[in-house]
């Protein structure tokens, strides 16, 4: 009893750092470059989106949603993290605070859509693997605790194969054959 009530307490403290951190354009990620409106044009995988900047009609850009790691597409559980977030944002805008570019030359960025953190409820679907950022913790260990310990999404199997594990056994699913 106590355990799930401290358990609770922490998930609210930790929502309420989120938003405080959302609104002030710096979450558990760091500081944001820039805020940025967008439409969501397509869903490559379940940590990347492609959008079109509101300032920028007509250019598309590549944004991998940071403090998270999906599975590979071709991994398993990969086309469920895709399709769950192509049902929620495919068409709709969203916000992106901008926190610089990936080795892809993808943005990189906490994306929301209608105030929710799209990275946060992936974790928390146990779609995708809350990840460190740089030398910063990982900023959805809570979320992904809480999911694993309700085996919801990846979590209801006995060992999941994180991305990461998965990447450096077989490449990426490009370099599949």
């Amino acid at each position: 009893m106590a355990a799930g009530l401290a358990r609770a307490l922490m998930s609210v403290i930790w929502r309420a750092r989120s938003c405080l951190g959302v609104a002030l354009l710096g979450t558990s990620i760091g500081p944001a470059l820039a805020q940025v409106d967008a439409l969501v044009t397509h869903v490559g995988d379940g940590d990347t989106l492609y959008v079109q900047w509101a300032q920028e009609p007509g250019r598309q850009r590549a944004v991998r949603l940071v403090g998270i790691d999906a599975p590979e597409i071709c991994q398993d559980g990969g086309a469920a993290a895709r399709e769950a977030l192509q049902a929620r944002v495919l068409g709709q805008p969203v916000q992106l605070l901008q926190r610089g570019t990936d080795d892809y030359g993808r943005e990189l960025a906490v994306v929301t859509w209608r105030g929710q953190d799209l990275g946060r409820w992936l974790v928390e679907q146990g779609l995708a693997w809350s990840s460190a950022v740089g030398t910063q913790p990982s900023p959805y260990a809570m979320e992904q605790s809480q999911a694993r310990d309700q085996k919801r999404g990846l979590f209801a199997q006995s060992s999941p194969e994180p991305p990461w594990r998965f990447r450096r056994r077989h490449g990426s699913c490009r370099s599949l054959p």
